[in-house]
């Protein structure tokens, strides 16, 4: 397993990977419609191009599968944070996590913050990320709840 930094050519298998995720993994905590509300099937691939180009995004790569994938923008927020149905609980998120926090300890950032899934919740929590809120978000008319959730660098 390497960490890797996005590759155009990552685009279409880092969109089918979150669709997958959300799809069979984060249905253990939201509901059908929400999960078709947070990822559709019709992907824009030009826009998910535009999106992973123009933050740190960083890649798990195993072979030739991509296990996982994360966001780093300039002012410390982990949008995106990803890993494969078929690589959960691995240390894949870790890996990337890992690369995340050095890259921003390179840019002098001093907090990283994220809103984490219900699903992902405990994860972040597991690498030193404090919850700071509990809020209610809208996409595509489907309300979810997530966790605002910071760690100091």
């Amino acid at each position: 397993m390497k960490v890797r930094t996005y590759e155009i050519g990552d685009t279409e298998k880092i969109a089918k990977l979150f669709y997958d995720t959300v799809h069979e993994v984060n249905i253990r905590d939201y509901t059908t419609a929400q999960v078709d509300a947070w990822a559709p099937a019709d992907t824009d691939i030009q826009k998910w191009m535009q999106s992973l180009s123009s933050k740190f995004t960083f890649v798990a790569e195993d072979g030739d599968t991509i296990a996982g994938f994360g966001e780093l923008e300039i002012n410390g927020h982990i949008d995106r944070f990803y890993c494969h149905k078929d690589f959960q609980r691995q240390g894949v998120g870790k890996l990337i996590l890992t690369q995340i926090e050095s890259k921003a300890q390179k840019l002098e950032i001093k907090k990283l913050f994220t809103e984490a899934s219900i699903t992902a919740r405990l994860f972040f929590e597991s690498q030193g990320f404090m919850a700071i809120g509990k809020q209610e978000v809208e996409r595509r008319g489907q309300k979810f709840i997530n966790f605002v959730m910071e760690k100091i660098i």
